[in-house]
């Protein structure tokens, strides 16, 4: 396969449960990166919350924030940003008091986890989430966002929902990358845990699914590695890469 760009998601791939990024794993994207790869962070997370990760492993391409909310450049620089409007947020958050779940909210300059500013037009808006145990409930508000028409609605992980302005996802943010640097996503190997990856795995060239995915993930990749436990995301990339 000709390989030229690795894009990885965070949590449940880089990072292992203790949200560290092995020594393997380290040294398999310095030298994938070496080979002239671009390894492309492709996450859920916000800029803010990723940066010193991100800064640790010194890569030299694009991140692709917030589900791809955001994409930056190698100089830390924003290319493009996707907004979720006011009156949405407004009615996601009014959503989950209604039902009472835990929920967190992603502007442009910080998460907020359980609270909301009392004005939120204050703040341009990426993404909004909902934490909720009862599956009863998660359908309930899976069905009442899906009856809107107007949002992307994925997960990081099976009791959470994440919520991203229509059209918003990780396989249009690497897209975008790949334009950028003149090739296409049939030379991109894509890996993933979760819903908010599933896009990316399938438009990818190689989906990969981590041995700890969900059972979606799994069944839509073309090939499933170790656990985030047990350094799949390195032995993806020696399999397939080096």
């Amino acid at each position: 396969m000709n390989i030229k760009l690795i894009a990885l998601d965070m949590d449940g791939t880089l990072l292992n449960e203790k949200k560290e990024i092995s020594e393997a794993n380290r040294k398999a994207i310095r030298d994938a990166e070496a080979r002239g790869i671009h390894v492309v962070i492709s996450t859920g997370r916000s800029m803010a919350t990723l940066r010193d990760l991100a800064k640790s492993l010194s890569l030299s391409s694009y991140l692709v924030t917030v589900n791809g909310s955001e994409i930056w450049d190698e100089h830390g620089e924003l290319v493009e940003r996707s907004i979720v409007h006011n009156d949405l947020m407004t009615w996601m958050f009014d959503l989950s008091k209604t039902h009472k779940t835990g929920y967190w909210a992603t502007s442009t300059e910080r998460v907020f986890f359980n609270e909301m500013p009392e004005d939120l037009s204050t703040y341009q808006w990426l993404k909004f989430g909902y934490e909720i145990e009862d599956d009863k409930a998660r359908e309930t508000i899976l069905k009442e966002l899906r009856s809107r028409g107007e949002f992307e609605i994925t997960n990081s992980s099976p009791t959470n929902l994440e919520v991203n302005a229509i059209g918003i996802n990780k396989a249009k943010g690497i897209e975008k990358v790949c334009a950028l640097l003149g090739i296409t996503m049939e030379n991109v190997m894509a890996c993933g845990d979760s819903m908010n990856d599933l896009a990316m795995i399938k438009e990818a060239g190689l989906g990969v699914a981590m041995g700890n995915a969900q059972e979606i993930v799994k069944e839509a990749a073309d090939w499933v590695t170790l656990s985030n436990d047990e350094d799949g995301v390195a032995e993806a990339i020696k399999k397939y890469v080096l």
